[in-house]
């Protein structure tokens, strides 16, 4: 009896002396079987996001990739975690010229593994909380890069296009410009052949043309033409709004901006839609 009520003493005497280094092993311990069944009891979340490669603050304007860093985006390549499992998946790199430069706006599809509650929408992704307008941070094999997350679902993005055809006039081109439109010539963003000329014609200025206040005497364009063009063109409807890419509205009467593979068509208005 005098053995046992010794060691009793003792072990309390211990558990006394050491508290603090119990209760931080208990912690360890807790963290431990959280982690353990978060890796093998907790199915994975999965969420698909679109994000425009940037600084991550989809206010702030600033330098857009330039064509080199296409070339080293990698569709299927993935981003691991700690645990050797993959987080973040590419799926789709669309792109397009970013205008009056040699850059270009960057759109990417990426399939993500995140903690979150389906119920409540609330995602976090690498102990960051996402949504739409948050800034996110990529750190893949090939390339790390931040951007803003524009679109986030728990199903797969689909890109809903529908083709419409156009016609686009030109009033004040340049002499050279006509010869070289090419019918055929296209614009493949990295995923789908978004625009392709159908059809051009040319017709001569009038004598006389009104450029807002003061009259542009047409000598000026020596041998110029206006220009007509026709073209198929793959866009989403959003809100009422045709989309061309990502961001361009298609409307009648709005001048619009694009580029093929072997020209860059500018100050082009929208005439008809069909």
């Amino acid at each position: 009896m005098k053995s046992s009520k010794k060691t009793l003493n003792k072990l309390v005497k211990f558990v006394v002396d050491s508290y603090f280094i119990l209760v931080f092993l208990a912690c360890i311990g807790f963290v431990g079987i959280v982690s353990l069944y978060k890796l093998f009891v907790v199915k994975p979340t999965f969420v698909n996001v679109k994000v425009k490669m940037g600084d991550g603050l989809w206010y702030a304007n600033s330098l857009k990739p330039s064509s080199w860093f296409i070339d080293s985006l990698k569709r299927g390549e993935m981003e691991k975690g700690l645990t050797g499992n993959p987080i973040a998946k590419i799926l789709e790199i669309r792109y397009y010229p970013s205008w009056g430069s040699d850059q270009y706006d960057i759109y990417l599809t990426i399939k993500l593994q995140v903690t979150g509650n389906d119920k409540t929408k609330k995602f976090t992704f690498r102990r960051s909380t996402i949504g739409v307008g948050a800034p996110i941070d990529f750190e893949f094999p090939s390339v790390q890069f931040s951007g803003t997350i524009v679109e986030l679902s728990n199903f797969p993005l689909k890109n809903k296009c529908q083709e419409k055809t156009i016609e686009l006039i030109k009033t004040l081109s340049f002499p050279w410009e006509y010869e070289a439109i090419q019918v055929g010539d296209k614009y493949f963003d990295g995923e789908d052949y978004i625009f392709e000329i159908i059809d051009k014609q040319s017709q001569g200025f009038s004598p006389l043309l009104s450029y807002g206040s003061n009259s542009v005497d047409s000598t000026f364009f020596a041998n110029g033409k206006s220009i007509l063009l026709k073209a198929k063109i793959k866009v989403k409807k959003i809100n009422n709004n045709l989309i061309l890419g990502e961001d361009q509205i298609i409307r009648l009467g709005k001048v619009i901006n694009i580029t093929t593979n072997n020209l860059t068509l500018n100050n082009y208005e929208v005439i008809k839609i069909e």
